[in-house]
């Protein structure tokens, strides 16, 4: 980076939160009226002398980590941070390497007709960064009004992560976050680039919610099980999952939703216009 936008992205927003926001006494003879820089410092866990070298530009590629210790420190919301990553990733000589293959966007057209077949029954194809890249109508009238495929490129890491609406629609949040980050290590292990680069988005715009988790011992991902999802029309579901994978080399894989007891099987009737009974309750 050219001038030292890092470092006064940090210092204009240390100086915009004030002290009782943060949980501190305002005091006396305060020359900001936001955070001192020891105090901006303790909250987020770094030495002064590093947060003094950030500001100054002296040091103008901090780890995710910090970055994400700093996002949570100052509160900030995440447009803030996908603009503070930004500005890391401006300022970083570590790009992606252009061989790389990018992540599947597109499905074979055997898993297409298979989804077409599903009719009603909510399925999803996920890449490996979590990214949707097809789903049936019944997918769609699930997820859609929840806010799941609002982005062009809609991912399920990060909507659970950083979309506010996602503790709602997961009430078992913090197991569907534990999920999805034993889903990604899988592929860190394979050292992927555009794995790390998600990984390095989500440190900051999420903070220790994904960081702590990434760091903690990997759970075994599930490939089966009963999820609980509020939907704003069909309220609370209990929905049993299968994973399912069509071929290792095209690293993306099926996930297939059925009611798993009568009141779901009522309500995703409702929701998706077909006579009751269509989708049938698979049991816990």
């Amino acid at each position: 980076m050219s001038d030292n936008e890092l470092g006064a992205f940090l210092r204009a927003r240390r100086e915009a939160v004030p002290p009782a926001e943060a949980g501190l006494p305002a005091g006396p003879r305060r020359r900001t009226p936001g955070l001192r820089r020891a105090e901006l410092a303790m909250l987020a866990g770094i030495s002064v002398e590093y947060l003094a070298r950030l500001e100054q530009g002296r040091d103008r590629n901090p780890s995710p980590q910090v970055l994400g210790a700093l996002s949570e420190a100052l509160r900030l919301p995440l447009e803030a941070r996908l603009h503070l990553r930004n500005l890391m990733k401006s300022g970083s000589h570590h790009h992606i390497c252009t061989r790389a293959p990018a992540p599947a966007q597109e499905v074979r057209a055997t898993v297409r007709a298979l989804l077409d077949r599903l009719g009603p029954t909510p399925a999803v194809v996920l890449n490996m960064l979590g990214e949707v890249v097809a789903h049936t109508d019944g997918y769609a009238r699930l997820a859609g009004p929840v806010g799941l495929l609002d982005d062009d490129r809609p991912s399920l890491p990060r909507f659970v992560f950083t979309d506010p609406r996602a503790r709602t629609v997961y009430p078992d949040w913090d197991r569907v976050a534990d999920q999805q980050v034993a889903g990604l290590q899988l592929s860190i292990t394979r050292n992927d680039p555009h794995m790390a680069e998600l990984v390095q988005e989500l440190t900051v715009t999420a903070g220790p919610a994904f960081s702590s988790r990434l760091d903690a011992p990997a759970p075994v991902p599930s490939r089966s099980g009963v999820d609980r999802f509020v939907h704003p029309e069909a309220g609370e579901l209990r929905l049993a999952y299968e994973v399912l994978e069509p071929t290792e080399t095209d690293a993306q894989h099926l996930v297939v939703y059925l009611p798993a007891d009568e009141a779901s099987e009522s309500a995703l009737d409702g929701l998706m216009g077909r006579r009751p009974g269509t989708l049938r309750a698979v049991g816990a």
